[in-house]
């Protein structure tokens, strides 16, 4: 049973590695079912044994780079606990993957607005910078706005995070207080 798990494990991660580079070549919206599978080196049914659909697949997508993301934001940030040092980490970790940078792209970035507010993004990304779950979600908002408008340059959304961003989350989060 236990090799079968990981091969079932190692097919999901070479769908997964054919999608990212799929996405980047030619947009998220933009490949089809058929042409991952081709690329992944397995069959349709193959492919939607693991996802039974293009949403499934682009979930798991997307949630498995943000926990390898969220992960490297900690290695980046571990023992400093710097708000702004790790949304910068998160935007500079993304933008150099071609594989993540396409899902902010103008076509693509409704759809990745919508898959980023999910519970296992959040807790990947989020909730390794703050421990609340209402603040992870606004973070991982604010992480998502500034991927798809970016600031200047680092020290311009460095600024911002920390002018606009770090205040709140030290403020409690709650924008009725300051009414």
């Amino acid at each position: 049973m236990t090799a079968w798990v990981d091969r079932r494990t190692a097919a999901e991660e070479r769908v997964l590695d054919a999608a990212g580079e799929l996405f980047a070549e030619r947009g998220v919206d933009a490949v089809a079912m058929g042409e991952i599978a081709t690329a992944a080196g397995c069959s349709r049914a193959t492919l939607y044994r693991y996802f039974p659909d293009r949403t499934a697949l682009q979930r798991a997508f997307v949630q498995r780079e943000a926990v390898r993301v969220g992960a490297l934001v900690a290695a980046d940030t571990a023992g400093s606990g710097s708000v702004t040092d790790a949304v910068l980490s998160a935007l500079r970790h993304v933008r150099a993957a071609p594989t993540l940078a396409t899902w902010f792209r103008a076509g693509d970035a409704g759809r990745t607005a919508g898959l980023a507010h999910e519970s296992e993004v959040v807790a990947a990304l989020g909730l390794t910078v703050v421990p609340d779950q209402d603040a992870a979600q606004w973070l991982v908002r604010v992480i998502v706005s500034l991927l798809t408008v970016p600031g200047g340059d680092e020290a311009d959304e460095r600024r911002l995070v920390e002018r606009f961003v770090v205040p709140v989350l030290k403020g409690g989060g709650d924008a009725r207080r300051s009414r």
